[in-house]
């Protein structure tokens, strides 16, 4: 527990309040007139919902981000998506590496949790990995600047490039096109530098540390292994899928195989992270929803920008699920058996956000004006959309009245502030164990 002046806030809640803290913020910059190009105030409750889209890292959102907001607007959406992406500890973590001060046993926690680092040892590597990070934004920003500026010139092409950069490797999804990537379709360049910016941010601080080290250690960790092994499978998997479900993107059709194929490829990428894409989902056949719904519920890496349940929790219950199935006691992989509490970690999220997200939905089917013609899907859509923080949409969330635009602002923020971190910072947890423990005994399953 950290006491500040007469109240003791537990971990969880502070982490919860920064997130606060910043949206806020942001509300009240994108509030001012000169954020906006029309120079008239926005209204709140879009400033808040952009705001903590921005934060989250989600891209959902009420206007047109190229069209309503001005420079000084679009400057603060950049400011608070980086926040929210690489998370404002490890901005505290490189204020203390600045100034070169000693952090506070409470700040070094409070980092920690917020990294979902295993231990304190871990911060000695953040400096790298906060250098590598604004490394890569800078050379992203460089390899699309070669793009845009023929395109756009100097100046915007300067802007396009840093905004565009940021929000693919903090997998925030806001552009400045008006569009998405729609008018780079038959520029495989583009997207190739957005899909490795994409995936450079989708990794997590664990596994960069475990990466970078390598050369040290000669070996990775347990986490970085399942989290690396379980994306590939679903990217692969991803591919297979939309190459069979929409046929290579047919409705691109004009464009040539390869070009179609590598916005299979860029498809494959973006459901569990970023909302940037080059088709409008509403093209997709049904299967193909049907499987990015599951991408988006999924997620990315712990530790990353991204939301959902995470890779390695569907790593580790496939896993134990195929173990249990073959009649084996122990879940094994990369010859280590994971521990119980992970297991009950795993299970209890899956748990928890099932009903989160079953709870959201039917709220949402019963106040608000949805489509009569695929109404269930199109708001089950945008639930998984916000939960995961991925914001890519079928349109809905414009037209929700002001009860549904907070029930997506709240998936957005638990999404990416965390269903653990939301939820002890409201049940008031306490992690630690009592003393006792009552018999055990068996029910029936199945």
């Amino acid at each position: 527990m950290i006491k500040i002046r007469n109240f003791h806030l537990s971990l969880p809640k502070m982490l919860t309040l920064g997130f606060i803290i910043i949206i806020l913020i942001g509300t009240v910059l994108l509030r001012l007139p000169v954020a906006t190009n029309s120079d008239h105030a926005t209204s709140f409750l879009t400033a808040f919902f952009t705001a903590t889209s921005a934060t989250c890292v989600t891209g959902l959102t009420l206007v047109n981000t190229a069209l309503h907001w001005s420079l000084f607007g679009q400057v603060v959406i950049l400011f608070i998506m980086e926040i929210g992406g690489l998370g404002f500890m490890t901005f505290t973590v490189m204020l203390f590496l600045f100034i070169r001060r000693r952090m506070r046993l409470s700040t070094q926690l409070l980092a920690q949790e917020s990294l979902n680092l295993d231990n304190l040892s871990q911060l000695s590597v953040i400096k790298l990995i906060i250098l590598l990070s604004f490394i890569i934004q800078l050379v992203g920003s460089g390899l699309l600047f070669i793009d845009f500026y023929p395109r756009f010139g100097l100046t915007k092409g300067l802007w396009f490039s840093l905004f565009h950069a940021v929000s693919a490797f903090c997998n925030a999804g806001f552009d400045l096109f008006g569009n998405s990537l729609e008018s780079f379709t038959n520029d495989p360049y583009v997207l190739g530098v957005m899909s490795l910016l994409i995936i450079a941010g989708s990794f997590g601080f664990l596994v960069w540390q475990d990466l970078l080290l390598f050369h040290k250690r000669h070996h990775l960790s347990l986490h970085t292994k399942l989290a690396l092994g379980t994306g590939a499978v679903l990217m692969v998997l991803s591919l297979i899928v939309y190459l069979l479900t929409e046929n290579n993107l047919a409705q691109l059709k004009p464009l040539s195989a390869g070009n179609r194929f590598m916005n299979t490829v860029f498809m494959a990428i973006t459901p569990k992270t970023a909302r940037l894409v080059t088709l409008p989902y509403t093209k997709l056949s049904i299967a193909g929803i049907a499987f990015t719904m599951f991408l988006m519920f999924v997620g990315g890496t712990p530790g990353s920008t991204a939301g959902g349940v995470k890779t390695t929790t569907i790593g580790l219950l496939t896993i134990q699920s195929i173990a249990t199935l073959r009649g084996r006691r122990d879940a094994t992989f990369g010859h280590r058996r994971f521990t119980q509490e992970n297991m009950f970690r795993a299970l209890t999220l899956i748990f928890v956000a099932l009903i989160i997200l079953a709870g959201a939905t039917l709220i949402l089917c019963a106040t608000q004006p949805i489509p009569k013609t695929n109404g269930l899907e199109s708001v089950t859509f945008e639930v998984l959309a916000a939960f995961g923080t991925t914001g890519i949409s079928l349109g809905l969330t414009p037209h929700l009245t002001v009860l549904g635009k907070l029930i997506i602002m709240a998936l957005m923020f638990i999404g990416r502030v965390g269903i653990y971190t939301v939820m002890f910072s409201i049940l008031n947890a306490d992690r630690q164990q009592k003393n006792y423990r009552y018999p055990e005994e068996s029910v029936l399953i199945g």
